[in-house]
């Protein structure tokens, strides 16, 4: 919860439970993102009228429009695809939801309102993550029922360390951030025209250990082999787990030959279609979105030395990449 947004009577009530069941005030009050008085002021409500003594409370001046539309209807509302209500994709945006709670409401509302009322029912404008069509969920669920296991157990057996890798292509056009600006007057913010990337391949451990390489051309099974080679030397007395999808170079031939004659190297595949369940793909996703939004490279040369910086920082901070590992729900599996 953002500070200066309306907490939703769901999150008041999970903030009061943690209370309740022993965690400080302090730390419940910072994973909420609130102050402690707010969280004494929902403990006192609490103490007094119980759960109900958490939903908001009607303030004085003009009556509310939408008294009829309660948090939970608009989260029900806004949780199925717009296209159910004609539209062409499954996205909302508050002029849809602007037009379709008119429509159904017969009422006539601003759109700050449905921004209003949005936050208020513990709602945030975000971007998708991708689902691809081609998902077999009975794949991934024989992976988690046979493959999980096996991995475990390869972990505990040879006391190694699991390891997720994957690769990524990192553009010379940058992701563009957000900024302040007057209304009605986008800002410009000067980047390269030139079409170019680096080529990238990282892996990551729940402690929080990243590796990387940087190449200078397409990843093939060569690459993909000195990466692990590369794992190896900075592991030297340590067996390797290694977790990585059925992209062609991690199954290639080659690429499995030289697997079989590692004895400390384990390497197991994720089903097909399932970069969600890959929790290094989130460290591109933060790399790309954070640290390298709105970039200024303007050769591969200068963008290979600005990852290699930012990607080095990124491996000097366990906290940080421990969060983005545990960001995966198959992360979870794993302990």
């Amino acid at each position: 919860m953002d500070e200066g947004h309306y907490s939703s009577y769901e999150v008041r009530i999970r903030a009061v439970r943690a209370v309740r069941g022993g965690m400080p005030v302090g730390k419940v009050a910072r994973a909420y993102g609130t102050h402690r008085t707010t969280v004494f002021r929902w403990m006192t409500r609490y103490d007094a009228d119980g759960e109900d003594g958490l939903k908001r409370r009607p303030g004085s001046g003009r009556p509310r429009l939408l008294e009829e539309l309660d948090e939970q209807e608009l989260r029900g509302l806004v949780l199925k695809p717009a296209s159910e209500f004609g539209f062409e994709t499954d996205l909302w945006t508050v002029r849809r939801l602007h037009a379709v709670i008119e429509d159904e409401y017969q009422v006539a509302v601003s759109k700050d309102t449905i921004w209003r009322r949005l936050r208020e029912a513990g709602l945030t404008y975000q971007k998708p993550e991708r689902e691809y069509h081609e998902i077999n969920e009975e794949a991934r669920e024989e992976w988690v029922r046979k493959e999980v296991p096996k991995i475990r157990k390869t972990v505990e057996k040879h006391r190694a360390i699991l390891y997720f890798q994957d690769e990524s292509n990192i553009s010379l056009t940058a992701f563009l951030g957000k900024t302040w600006a007057p209304r009605g007057k986008t800002p410009k913010q000067r980047v390269t025209g030139r079409r170019a990337g680096v080529a990238a391949m990282s892996a990551i451990s729940k402690r929080g250990h990243l590796l990387f390489r940087l190449y200078g051309k397409r990843i093939a099974s060569n690459e993909v082999i000195q990466f692990l080679r590369q794992m190896l030397r900075h592991h030297q007395r340590r067996h390797l787990v290694v977790v990585m999808d059925q992209a062609p170079p991690h199954v290639s031939k080659k690429t499995r030959a030289f697997i079989g004659g590692q004895q400390r190297l384990h390497v197991f595949h994720l089903p097909p279609y399932s970069p969600d369940w890959n929790p290094d793909e989130k460290v591109w996703n933060h790399l790309k979105h954070e640290e390298l939004k709105s970039h200024q490279a303007r050769t591969k040369d200068e963008l290979r030395a600005l990852s290699r910086r930012k990607l080095k920082a990124m491996s000097r901070k366990p906290t940080l990449m421990r969060g983005i590992y545990f960001r995966c729900c198959v992360a979870d599996l794993f302990g």
